[in-house]
């Protein structure tokens, strides 16, 4: 098996969404300068689009990945929270219905750790029996999880991640991590390092390694011994992300593949939009102090001439 990627597109006003995969075409090549017509070799990665039929709504959905499936879990949907959680095939491209949630969700947020997923918040009327569920595909059941400090939450997750065996649940300016293994929860210390410098829009975990990328800064990494960001070594080619784009990262095959949509216009109007993606290979130097990125290809994978909202980007293993 091989990790592949998996984007997701909404277009306006169509209320459901389109899934692309990321192929490779050989000897093909792009034109870098159209004014000196010059030209270079590309990578040969393209986005493919997907014919699945009826693909539901993904927009505000929590999706994840376990293995060669992708589970798009709860609302809203039709402005409503929801309990449904469908499941794609990525052998065959196909969206069946999974058991349901036990209760309604509208933005939650989904981890996976150790083959289950753990899905959280986005409850309207929450206690600590319902705050949080899990759910294990190789039964098809899910399970609450009891959590005794759900009184000091919000409904809504800001932001959330799995590094080195805890999850990690961001909320405005407080954090909670909860250990599986040992069914136990810890408010996090040094709240406003981690928060000031974790972008919702873009980030995600690789090697135990949390990732954020930005306009202004760049990629980053998060030392949770200094409780700081800090700066990724090397990227040797990696171009300067353009303002005001839009990002999606993920872990795809233990590397960090980051993709984002950049404007193309005329005198300030879009005419069309553009998608590119760089796949960087992750290495930790000088005792876990530094992170170094090596980059293994970055290219433009998808250009389109209507407007669309770059959703979701995830690896799945096919």
């Amino acid at each position: 098996t091989e990790s592949c990627l998996y984007v997701c597109l909404q277009f306006s006003p169509d209320p459901n969404s389109r899934w692309f995969t990321l192929c490779r075409k050989p000897n093909r090549t792009i034109t870098t300068d159209t004014k000196k017509k010059k030209k270079e070799k590309s990578s040969g990665h393209v986005l493919v689009p997907i014919a699945i039929p009826n693909s539901p709504q993904a927009h505000w959905q929590s999706v994840v990945t376990v293995g060669s499936t992708i589970y798009a879990i709860g609302g809203p949907i039709d402005d409503s929270p929801s309990s449904s959680v469908w499941v794609l095939d990525c052998h065959c491209h196909v969206w069946r219905k999974a058991p349901s949630l036990h209760v309604e969700r509208a933005c939650p947020a989904a981890n996976v750790f150790d083959g289950k997923i753990y899905v959280a918040g986005g409850v309207n009327s929450f206690t600590s029996s319902n705050w949080i569920e899990v759910f294990d595909p190789k039964t098809q059941t899910w399970e609450c999880v009891v959590c005794p400090h759900a009184e000091r939450f919000s409904r809504s997750v800001d932001r959330s991640a799995v590094v080195e065996g805890r999850i990690f649940y961001m909320f405005f300016m407080e954090g909670m991590t909860y250990d599986p293994k040992e069914d136990r929860w810890e408010a996090m210390k040094m709240m406003s390092s981690i928060d000031s410098g974790w972008p919702w829009l873009a980030y995600c975990v690789v090697d135990n390694v949390l990732f954020a990328c930005c306009d202004s800064e760049g990629l980053r990494w998060y030392d949770f011994k200094k409780h700081c960001w800090m700066e990724m070594k090397s990227l040797k080619g990696l171009p300067e992300f353009a303002r005001y784009s839009h990002y999606r990262m993920t872990d795809c095959g233990g590397k960090l593949a980051v993709s984002w949509k950049k404007y193309v216009g005329v005198s300030g109007i879009n005419k069309s939009k553009k998608i590119r993606c760089a796949v960087i290979a992750i290495e930790r130097r000088s005792g876990g102090e530094e992170v170094w990125g090596t980059v293994e290809w970055h290219d433009l994978v998808l250009t389109l001439p209507t407007s669309f909202e770059l959703v979701h980007a995830l690896s799945a293993a096919v």
